[in-house]
């Protein structure tokens, strides 16, 4: 039996199966050149691979499509479907806009800030820097209009040794209150600099 009642869910009986990493995530595009270029001039991120069908081979749906796959760095792949087919993409009306989105991690603040001033340059509006306590970051849409996030670790090990020793306890109590639990209240009244 773990150690806290929580600890790899505990009410159901686990498998051995060792997932190594995200293969891929994939979203829709609308145009998958123009994702591609967008995405190697501002995120450095190269084509690695484009793959194209007139039928999707799961389904057998009659949907021609072409899917990109992008380095994202570390063995990560960030893959786009461009779907000429079908209506205009969308998105989910009753979530908002800051809730979905794509959260990748750069080196330091020099890289996130160059990053701001790439995009801004260009015209593309930026959210942030906005200071998250265990990290930094910068939101932006791409030309499909998913929302993407630039982070840079600003965290300490009493920080995320602090996080980790309520993470449950305040997972349980959101799910009793639905209303924010203040075990971390830290991270956001300003009152980190005493764990650095």
């Amino acid at each position: 039996m773990p150690d806290h009642p929580h600890t790899a869910c505990w009410f159901y009986e686990r498998f051995d199966m060792n997932i190594r990493k995200i293969h891929h995530v994939a979203y829709r595009c609308k145009n998958a050149k123009e994702t591609a270029l967008w995405y190697q001039k501002y995120l450095d991120m190269d084509l690695v691979l484009s793959i194209a069908e007139n039928e999707v081979p799961s389904t057998k749906a009659p949907d021609p499509y072409m899917h990109i796959f992008l380095n994202a760095g570390s063995g990560n792949i960030l893959a786009f479907f461009e779907i000429p087919s079908l209506d205009e993409m969308g998105r989910d009306p009753n979530t908002p806009d800051w809730v979905q989105h794509l959260a990748f991690e750069v080196d330091t603040m020099d890289d996130l800030l160059g990053a701001k001033a790439r995009l801004e340059a260009d015209g593309i509006d930026v959210v942030g820097v906005t200071d998250h306590a265990i990290f930094q970051s910068i939101y932006f849409y791409d030309p499909n209009g998913h929302r993407l996030e630039l982070a840079v670790n600003t965290d300490t090990p009493l920080m995320m040794q602090k996080l980790d020793e309520v993470k449950w306890d305040m997972i349980e109590e959101w799910d009793k209150t639905k209303k924010a639990p203040e075990h971390a209240r830290w991270m956001h009244d300003g009152s980190y600099a005493d764990l650095k």
